[in-house]
């Protein structure tokens, strides 16, 4: 009898259980950027739990407010990802000690026009990788201010400043060391709690 309730309740609670989804914006256009790669290790590692949506940011035009009078299709889809998501991610490479003109891009159409800040209230997180030993950790630092000002609750840690190695993962976006694996498993699930719980706060 009472197994019956335990079992009864276990399957209540999967029922329940939706994967949210994530709307990665990733800081680098370049083909081959590990900052790319990042996001796809992460998404593979996270595929149970979260559902990774890799924003296309390369047809996004420079911010200029006269656009809004017609806006560019690729404006409305970006707008429509970010609005339609449970989460974002930020994946930022680091350039001259900051983060990147992409992605600072991408916020200022994402909070445009006035009173309609897609980003506000949803759960965040950082993330980023450089050939460095440092990663990407004072670029971090100033896209953490700016997500701040725009009402993103990001996510404060674990933090992820990935030393990138050409050995890192395969091709199919495994990741071939051990510690690092189990390090970034960690930070999927800490990101995953940290959806939940805000989203109960918000």
């Amino acid at each position: 009898m009472c197994l019956r309730r335990h079992n009864s309740r276990n399957v209540d609670l999967t029922a329940r259980f939706v994967v949210k989804k994530v709307a990665v914006l990733v800081g680098s256009l370049r083909r081959e950027s590990i900052n790319h790669k990042l996001a796809r290790v992460l998404a593979k590692l996270a595929k149970d739990r979260l559902e990774f949506d890799i924003v296309d940011l390369s047809e996004v035009p420079m911010y200029n407010d006269d656009l809004w009078e017609k806006p560019p299709a690729s404006i409305s889809a970006f707008k429509r990802a970010i609005a339609d998501a449970d989460a974002i991610l930020f994946v930022s490479p680091e350039y001259n000690r900051s983060f990147t003109a992409v992605l600072k891009n991408a916020i200022d159409w994402g909070t445009r026009p006035y009173g309609q800040n897609a980003f506000s209230g949803k759960p965040g997180a950082i993330v980023g990788a450089s050939p460095g030993a440092i990663g990407s950790a004072v670029g971090q630092s100033q896209l953490r201010s700016v997500l701040g000002a725009i009402h993103c609750i990001v996510m404060g840690q674990p933090e992820v400043n990935l030393s990138w190695k050409d050995d890192l993962c395969d091709a199919d976006y495994n990741v071939l060391n051990e510690s690092t694996r189990n390090f970034l498993e960690g930070w999927v699930s800490h990101f995953a709690r940290w959806i939940e719980r805000t989203a109960e706060t918000v």
